[in-house]
């Protein structure tokens, strides 16, 4: 029995074992931009490290990426009198938390869904900010600058991780999956009456949406529409992944810690029996602070006292500390003026996650790298329309109660200057969204149009369009440059020795080519030479998004003409997800003429079982109890559709020879479609570990 040989192998194991290192430091060095990040690129050079003579582990390093994110614009609704509607009234703009208004009828206080602690978030993974990688080595190009690299490392973080890494590197890395069943597709009606429900699909953007942050439990009831929810699964109804990735990030020292009838995403108001519940609660100010509670301080429901900004001590504890939180708030008074909200985050982006180069480093002294980064800096410019506040006085709800209508999203422009990914997402304007709710429209009454501006960069500047807006904003608070952190070793003598004795070792990793097949028409067959001839071919990942060709008529995307998808701010695609439901049909993968796929493949199943699954994973997925890899079949059918084929099976002699690469396949989706291709191949290098020189 295995667990008896274990037993005797522990028993006779050696008490103790040989210090192979004597010290350990971390280094860190700043990139060369001098906190400016304008160009959309960011270069850093080891030359502080060469020159340290101790063994750096670059297997082991990691870049700290400071992001700053800030949303501007109009403010909220304020409630009326008495059946009067309000389509628009600017009167605090972004209020830092579930927050109270007297009303009109009565002067009772209500309460509103104005906290905007869950109005943005990120998509997967903090790397997603990477578009392209370069590499130089003593002044020689080793890894080639690949385009929509995220891309990839996505899918290989998707494959290979497990939910145990994802339970404990998850928040370090700003990963969590995506719930892949959880989409909608955005129209551009507007709600009738009353609330905006899931019916109205312009409520969460347009385009295709995954960015509902309410719970995603949807109960049966017979007889009743919401039978349905066998067969649409959790469409509309909550991504998991959007609320956890955002709690990563949106630490608020305004919030409160517990309280009955708080929910647990921050964006609804409480009750009104509720509110005395709340005197004398904590914020997580006080805890950080170490302030004694008081009811004017910490309650923003007493007697209609609405609490303005950040509490000094938190804010500058948590700056000193470099933690991830919302760091700025500025809420505009009256029409013409503007609120904005910020959230500054600490990006932790292990090197081993960019390129698989730095997972096969050994330990190396005296190695010169030049690092550069184009990286995905985004600018999302929104309307919303539609929204409503009506006092329900007369009717069966409570006089003192407004009913609400959130109004709707439409999508103006998105800009990523280097053509990648945009990061950011904006979540859903549906009831317990969390802050998108409470936005109201882009042409408040009596005022002119302004839309919103939503940014992500690199850094602690605040992009000019919204620093004229809103000059009160603080800006980025944490780091102002991109760090890398790095492991220094110091040997055991005698263990340094041994490690010298064969001083030249070959790092063999692998690096892409990326190829585009656009514009694939509904039901049309694709066959498309991506290349003449690569040598040493290890794999090849094909990622479908629907085409941005068009904006109109049965093949659009539904969103704005020439936006890709992998750039709107409510699609998750781009990061860990594809379009969803784009199936192929007669799929192959010819290498030099010859089908690597035996039978082309007509079903979904058959591409998964016998291509997909396993792969990157451990032990390709072989062994039960040890298993990783976050896609199943469910979420490659729905919105993980990603096409991969093993091409590295070849005799070693064949691995020199360059060989062409040609797709073919049907598109069964109902909807014209794009292919990024990346192509994998193996690369090798030799080091002198001892100087660093390349052999």
């Amino acid at each position: 029995m295995s667990a008896d040989k274990l037993v005797f192998d522990l028993s006779q194991e050696l008490e103790g074992s040989p210090q192979i290192f004597i010290k350990k430091d971390w280094l860190s060095i700043l990139d060369n931009m001098n906190q400016n990040y304008n160009a959309n690129q960011s270069i850093i050079d080891t030359s502080q490290l060469s020159n340290s003579n101790k063994y750096i582990n670059y297997r082991e390093g990691y870049l700290a990426m400071p992001l700053l994110m800030t949303l501007t614009g109009a403010g909220y609704l304020a409630p009326t009198a008495s059946g009067t509607a309000t389509t628009g009234v600017n009167t605090s703009g972004f209020l830092p938390a579930c927050s109270s208004v007297a009303l009109s009828a009565g002067g009772t206080v209500g309460t509103q869904p104005t906290a905007c602690d869950y109005v943005m978030g990120l998509k997967n993974w903090f790397g997603t900010m990477i578009h392209s990688f370069t590499l130089d080595l003593n002044g020689t190009t080793i890894i080639q600058q690949t385009p929509f690299i995220n891309m990839v490392n996505c899918f290989k973080l998707m494959t290979s991780l497990s939910w145990g890494d994802i339970q404990t590197q998850g928040s370090t890395i700003g990963f969590y999956p995506d719930v892949p069943t959880a989409f909608v597709l955005g129209g551009s009606s507007l709600p009738s009456t009353g609330t905006a429900s899931s019916s109205d699909t312009s409520i969460f953007g347009v385009g295709v949406c995954n960015n509902t942050t309410f719970p995603a439990d949807v109960p049966y009831s017979p007889s009743t529409q919401s039978s349905f929810a066998f067969s649409d699964y959790q469409s509309g109804s909550g991504n998991t992944g959007l609320v956890k990735r955002i709690q990563m990030i949106n630490l608020d020292p305004d919030g409160l810690v517990g309280g009955s009838g708080q929910p647990a995403n921050g964006g609804f108001g409480f009750g009104l029996n509720e509110s005395n519940f709340l005197d004398g609660a904590i914020t997580y100010a006080n805890l950080m602070s170490g302030k004694t509670a008081s009811s004017a301080q910490v309650n923003p429901l007493g007697n209609g006292v609405i609490t303005n900004g950040l509490s000094g001590g938190a804010s500058t504890a948590l700056r000193n500390l470099w933690v991830s939180h919302i760091s700025s708030k500025v809420n505009g008074v009256g029409l013409g003026t503007f609120s904005g909200i910020q959230i500054s985050v600490m990006a932790t982006i292990y090197l081993k996650h960019i390129h698989n180069f730095f997972a096969m480093c050994p330990l190396l002294k005296g190695t010169f790298f030049k690092m550069t980064m184009f990286l995905n800096q985004a600018t999302t410019t929104f309307t919303v329309s539609g929204s409503q506040v009506v006092n329900n006085a007369g009717s069966s709800v409570a006089s003192s109660l407004p009913v609400w209508r959130s109004g709707v999203y439409s999508l103006s422009s998105v800009s990523v200057p280097v053509g990648g990914t945009n990061p950011m997402m904006l979540t859903a304007k549906s009831g317990f969204s969390g802050g998108a709710y409470s936005l109201g429209n882009s042409t408040p009454v009596g005022g002119s149009s302004v839309p919103y501006i939503a940014s992500v960069v690199v850094g602690a500047q605040t992009p000019s369009a919204q620093s004229t807006q809103v000059p009160a904003l603080a800006g980025g608070v944490l780091a102002r440059s991109i760090y890398l952190y790095v492991p220094a070793y110091t040997f055991n003598p005698t263990i340094e020795t041994a490690y010298l004795s064969s001083p030249v070792k070959t790092i063999q990793y692998s690096d892409y080519y990326q190829y585009q097949i656009l514009s694939v028409g509904a039901s049309q067959q694709f066959n498309n030479l991506l290349t003449n001839g690569i040598a040493n071919i290890k794999s090849i990942l094909v990622v479908p998004y629907y085409s941005a060709s068009s904006s109109a008529g049965a093949e659009a995307s539904g969103l704005p003409a020439g936006l890709p998808v992998y750039q709107s701010p409510f699609d998750t695609a781009g990061a860990g997800t594809t379009s969803p439901m784009v199936m192929f049909n007669n799929f192959n993968v010819i290498v030099s003429g010859q089908n690597a796929i035996y039978n082309t493949e007509r079903y979904t199943f058959e591409h998964f079982n016998n291509q997909f699954k396993g792969c990157n994973s451990v032990n390709g997925d072989m062994t039960d109890g040890l298993t990783s890899g976050l896609i199943d079949s469910l979420g490659f059918q729905s919105s993980q559709c990603f096409w991969y084929v093993n091409l590295a099976r070849q005799l070693p002699v064949e691995e020199a020879v360059p060989k062409s690469v040609q797709l073919i396949g049907t598109n069964n989706s109902a909807l014209a479609i794009d292919l990024f291709c990346f192509i994998e191949y193996g690369v090798s290098v030799s080091l002198d570990i001892l100087t660093g020189a390349r052999v």
